[in-house]
């Protein structure tokens, strides 16, 4: 449903995109990962005909996102980053403009989210909060129930209670077959919702894959605890990354391939506990750049 391939769009002040591709089937939720200022918004704004890429090309539903804008317009929902509002409008009214924009004739979709995010939108919305105005956004977003979905930080401003409804709609979306596109910060809200994950770096795609396949690729975590501290020098020889916790506790990293050298370690070294730590998302994306390697910068 959602083709990026070879595109590029370089601006300028040499910021940009280059040379990205990937491919959402229909009924997939991908999550599309990376700091500010990698060039995730730029992604999207070529997906939604707002930007015209230097070459490459951009296709929604089969058609081109540039060339065919105003018909992809008609099945996509779109979430951005940060929402501009009309002045003066109601939150009801802010609504009521994007149903006649989209030529809607039933608001039974709409009065549904509205309960489920819990929000009166009879308030005009300059007065909203963070929150609040997130609320609208998210319900224009899903209301003419699109076929493709693109959110941008859809979570951002949204207390923990709101976050979990926004997982339960996602995840209800996509028992329905919509496709959805998700960038976002929320590394909980990624491993729940998504099937796959891309990870984009300085412009460039640097990771593409499953999240199951993710996590059972990457480095091992492992909490151990020894009688005799000084044999974590031993691990360290070994090459893991050994992480001091407590006086008897440490954090080991090693790669797939190494923990058969590390179980004949052990049964060398009086153990005390040894227990899997189950590696997240976020810990893999720091790993991937380094923990030195994230800069925050103005989003593009």
């Amino acid at each position: 449903m959602i083709q990026v391939e070879n595109v590029t769009l370089q601006y300028p002040g040499g910021k940009g995109i280059k040379d990205v591709s990937f491919r959402v089937k229909q009924g997939q939720v991908m999550g599309y990962l990376g700091p500010n200022g990698a060039g995730k918004t730029t992604t999207i704004r070529c997906l939604l005909g707002f930007s015209r890429a230097d070459s490459g090309s951009c296709l929604i539903g089969g058609m081109d996102c540039w060339r065919q804008a105003p018909d992809i317009q008609r099945f996509l929902g779109y979430l951005p980053g940060e929402i501009a509002f009309l002045d003066g409008m109601t939150g009801r009214q802010f609504l009521e403009f994007m149903s006649r924009m989209r030529g809607m004739k039933d608001n039974t979709r709409q009065k549904e989210l509205e309960e489920r995010f819990e929000i009166d939108p009879s308030g005009k919305i300059k007065r909203y909060s963070k929150g609040m105005k997130q609320k609208v956004g998210i319900i224009a977003a899903f209301m003419n129930d699109p076929q493709v979905i693109i959110l941008d930080e859809p979570t951002s401003g949204l207390d923990p209670l709101m976050q979990n409804r926004f997982t339960e709609l996602v995840l209800s979306e996509k028992k329905r077959g919509k496709t959805i596109l998700m960038s976002s910060h929320v590394f909980e809200e990624v491993e729940k919702t998504c099937d796959h994950v891309v990870i984009i770096r300085d412009g460039q795609i640097i990771l593409e894959d499953s999240i199951q396949a993710l996590g059972q690729s990457q480095r091992k975590s492992f909490l151990l605890r020894l009688v005799r501290p000084e044999d974590a020098s031993r691990l360290a020889q070994l090459g893991c990354d050994v992480e001091f916790l407590a006086p008897d506790q440490f954090k080991i990293e090693i790669q797939q391939e190494q923990i058969g050298s590390l179980l004949r370690l052990l049964a060398q070294l009086e153990v005390i506990s040894f227990e899997s730590k189950s590696q997240s998302l976020e810990e893999i994306f720091l790993h991937l750049y380094g923990k030195g390697g994230i800069h925050e910068s103005d989003a593009i």
